[in-house]
């Protein structure tokens, strides 16, 4: 390689290096004042020990809509059933251990798809009964076969319990009751919102 050229590639290499520094400069607008069409926004927070109207702790749905028993003490209490826009239900609730000594959740809650046990352990065996258009709804699967449920549950400890969902393709808006299925725990009808 002759030094010329090498001379030549630093330059440039310097000359790309100071341009892009002078672009993220001037992109960065500290100076900037807002526009007086939108306001500026800004954030109090409250001195420690003080409490204002709006700042309220958020909560989790405290309703049970359906409460499933499955094996060995462990409990799913469903909080919500509802539609999105775009065509999905979404089922939350929580999975507890009532038990007093820690339990292995049992495999046969991921179902027995082949593209749903190779991701582990998770709810995707859950499935969404409409008795009166005579379909059952599994739990959707993104392109990779992982079932859009919460996944990675192999245990919970005495009394512990955990945030769980399920999301299923929307029955039509003429259903408003369906029977929500999960294996070893019993069957429970879920009103939809």
């Amino acid at each position: 390689m002759s030094v010329r050229y090498a001379w030549n590639r630093r330059g440039a290499v310097a000359v790309v290096a100071v341009a892009s520094v002078a672009l993220f400069v001037t992109g960065c607008g500290g100076d900037e004042k807002p526009k007086a069409d939108k306001p500026a926004v800004t954030a109090t927070v409250p001195p420690k020990g003080e409490a204002t109207q709006d700042s309220q702790p958020v909560e989790e749905p405290t309703e049970t809509l359906a409460l499933l028993r499955g094996q060995k003490g462990l409990e799913l209490a469903v909080n919500s059933a509802e539609r999105d826009p775009g065509g999905f239900l979404t089922v939350k609730g929580r999975l507890k251990n009532t038990s007093d000594s820690a339990i292995a959740l049992p495999s046969q809650m991921r179902g027995d798809e082949t593209e749903v046990v190779k991701h582990g352990n998770s709810l995707g065996g859950a499935s969404l009964v409409d008795s009166v258009g005579k379909k059952r709804y599994y739990v959707l699967r993104d392109t990779d076969g992982r079932p859009l449920t919460t996944s990675a549950l192999d245990s919970l400890g005495p009394g512990k319990s955990t945030a769980v969902f399920m999301q299923f393709p929307a029955p039509p808006a003429s259903t408003t009751e369906v029977s929500f299925q999960l294996p070893t725990f019993e069957p429970a009808t879920l009103k939809l919102s």
